[in-house]
């Protein structure tokens, strides 16, 4: 978007360290019988270069829908229009004290894909029912939203400027849903523009963290099958479900990651979430990434963060009307 700040070059950085110079050059593709992939120059399928993934494709099929895998046409160009539509008409409703929402000016909305949901698995399209010990959590992370903060810790992650967790920190949704590949010899980094996440992922099958070591997007392990990437992660800090961060994980969430070049603009990216304490079955997203002509910019989240000083701000102001009139009675 125009409106973003500057180059987040720190990943750049980091990359000297891990790779010589030169590193990024495309090998030509194998001969005869190999996979016609693009490789590295030291053999790797290469993925390199900046995607997004920005789509109003809904991450549940709507109940409208329910029973159809895709969209026709015409179905698909009336439901994106429409949406475009509704965020138009989003801002200030006069009178009602609230402030509103973005308008379509500061949304990048991408369009809708013909497949009804990025619910892959289940095949309605839908999460899969929670476990029973889930339903009873559910109400108190709710609660948590509208709990008057006493602090900034009171509020969530992504408020905070902090991370929108896994699988969230992959996802659509508003703005800045792009991501840039770097490759190096045993590592893969995603740098992710949305709140600035860096994800450094080695390839040389070491195992995983201790257990007591954990991470807000996890800790994370990859390796190639054939030419895709599969990237496992477990070590999450418990985060899961919305209240705390945008689509979190929980102590005991795995999630597999797959990336597959299919051509020089389109990379198959899906992952599939497995939780015994909160998903009665695994369940798989596929979100496409489509190659991004442009830059990704630094996203100084902390620097403009005038939401977060409100809501504290608007806090305190409700706790003295409050006492004031406690005091009048």
């Amino acid at each position: 978007m125009t409106h973003r700040c500057l180059v987040a070059a720190f990943v750049m950085s980091a990359l000297a360290v891990l790779a010589p110079l030169g590193v990024f050059a495309q090998a030509p593709a194998g001969g005869a019988g190999e996979s016609a992939a693009p490789r590295t120059t030291w053999g790797d399928p290469d993925l390199q270069g900046r995607w997004t993934n920005t789509t109003t494709t809904p991450l549940e099929r709507p109940s409208d829908l329910e029973g159809r895998e895709f969209l026709t046409e015409e179905e698909r160009a009336a439901r994106d229009e429409a949406g475009d539509v509704a965020r138009e008409q989003r801002g200030i409703d006069a009178g009602t004290g609230e402030t509103g929402s973005y308008n379509n000016f500061w949304v990048e909305r991408g369009v809708r894909m013909a497949r009804t949901s990025l619910i892959v698995d289940p095949p309605e399209g839908r999460l899969p029912p929670l476990t029973a010990a889930e339903v009873q959590r559910r109400p108190g992370r709710e609660a948590y939203r509208s709990r008057e903060p006493a602090g900034p810790e009171d509020r969530n992650l992504y408020e905070r400027c902090i991370s929108r967790g896994l699988p969230g920190a992959m996802m659509p949704g508003f703005y800045n849903h792009n991501y840039q590949i770097f490759q190096a010899p045993g590592y893969v980094v995603i740098f992710v523009e949305m709140i600035h996440d860096a994800r450094i992922i080695p390839l040389d099958g070491r195992p995983h963290a201790d257990p007591r070591i954990r991470q807000w997007l996890g800790d994370s392990r990859g390796r190639w099958e054939g030419d895709t990437l599969v990237v496992e992660t477990t070590n999450f800090i418990p985060v899961n479900g919305r209240a705390l961060t945008v689509f979190g994980a929980g102590e005991t969430t795995e999630i597999v990651e797959r990336f597959t070049r299919i051509d020089d603009g389109t990379l198959d990216y899906r992952f599939t979430v497995s939780d015994p304490t909160e998903y009665t079955r695994p369940w798989t997203a596929s979100i496409p990434m489509t190659r991004l002509d442009g830059l990704l910019y630094e996203y100084a989240c902390h620097e403009g963060n005038y939401g977060l000083e409100n809501i504290l701000a608007g806090a305190r102001a409700a706790e003295r009307a409050g006492d004031r009139a406690a005091g009048s009675r």
